[in-house]
């Protein structure tokens, strides 16, 4: 039991410097592993649906549409990272990570529009359509045998 507390805890902390250590998109779209270009890109998005909730319980409009943006830029960077990769999506686990953590910063989006006020849902929604493009994307690339 506690051998694998302690992994687990590694593997957070890990994790943990991960984000820290790529904070903003500039920094993600650096990294030269396209794989792991595109988990940092996505763990960068759902921490911006965060920012974008605590500016909006804040006030902070300027700071909410500015999360908003890059949690759609930061979903399309995933994807590109992806497409750039040699290997095909139908064999490649990143894909899927991918599609996974999409659908679920859709989610997480949607309950977020739902929270905001009737002003600030066009934002959202076009957030969440661009999620949901390359939502789709990534399916139709998953599902298809050739590329």
């Amino acid at each position: 039991m506690i051998p694998a507390l302690l992994v687990f805890l590694a593997f957070n902390t890990v994790l943990c410097e991960d984000v820290l250590a790529f904070a903003d998109l500039d920094a993600v779209k650096s990294e030269p592993d396209l794989n792991h270009r595109s988990e940092l890109a996505l763990l960068n998005a759902d921490e911006k649906i965060d920012q974008a909730r605590q500016a909006y319980q804040d006030g902070n409009e300027a700071a909410e549409g500015a999360a908003i943006q890059e949690v759609a830029e930061s979903v399309a960077v995933c994807y590109q990272a992806l497409e750039q990769t040699r290997g095909e999506p139908r064999k490649n686990k990143y894909y899927k990570r991918a599609e996974l953590r999409v659908s679920a910063l859709m989610r997480r989006l949607t309950g977020f529009r739902d929270e905001v006020s009737f002003d600030f849902r066009p934002s959202v929604e076009a957030a969440l359509k661009k999620l949901s493009d390359i939502h789709d994307e990534l399916l139709s690339d998953i599902m298809s045998k050739k590329k």
